[in-house]
């Protein structure tokens, strides 16, 4: 899947003009890539051009469902079936079946645009193909992930190090107790594209 951020941009950011740390970073930014998105449940860059599709099991009576990616851009097709075993019968707005809460990127199923109705119980029994997320990320994402990549770059994780006869010590880097983890400003801004 796709990186958030790219060598060049990131070496643009932090004004980097020498090559000397291009392997590591060339390693660091996929995994922080692949570290904020498994943080956020979001994979953010990964189906704005491309569909997604989510098979839902619904096991109780529900009007509402939750997509996985948001922000929701385009809904293709959302889909329902009565049983396990019989095939999927397309939903259209038109026909007011269903209702995209762009604010909580969740489908409503409705009828006749006016009143609720539970989607169909059973494993499998909605999908819905849309496409989500960014173009380019928001500003504020970007320079999390750039903080975040010099963070490791910069072995700034590790509390204790020793270079050349002198030893450093970095603070812990989030300040909740006994607890290492993403420094606080980087934390807050995950926290504001996490999905619960």
């Amino acid at each position: 899947m796709a990186d958030l951020t790219t060598l060049n941009d990131y070496k643009a950011a932090e004004g980097i003009n020498s090559p000397k740390d291009d392997a590591r970073l060339n390693f660091l930014i996929p995994s922080v890539s692949e570290l904020v998105k498994t943080y956020c449940a979001n994979s953010f860059v990964d189906y704005y051009s491309s569909n997604k599709v989510d098979t839902l099991n619904i096991d109780w009576d529900t009007h509402i469902i939750q997509l996985t990616e948001s922000p929701v851009n385009t809904i293709v097709s959302v889909e329902e079936r009565n049983s396990y075993g019989d095939a999927y019968v397309t939903l259209t707005t038109g026909n007011y079946e269903y209702f995209l809460d762009s604010a909580t990127d969740s489908i409503m199923r409705t009828t006749s645009g006016s009143t609720y109705r539970n989607w169909r119980r059973g494993p499998g029994a909605v999908r819905v193909t849309y496409k989500a997320e960014y173009s380019i990320l928001p500003s504020d994402l970007r320079l999390a992930v750039f903080d975040l990549i010099t963070y490791y770059l910069k072995d700034e994780h590790k509390e204790r190090r020793s270079i050349a006869g002198a030893s450093i010590q970095n603070q812990s880097s989030s300040s909740q107790r006994n607890n290492v983890a993403f420094p606080d400003h980087i934390k807050r801004v995950l926290d504001l594209y996490k999905n619960f």
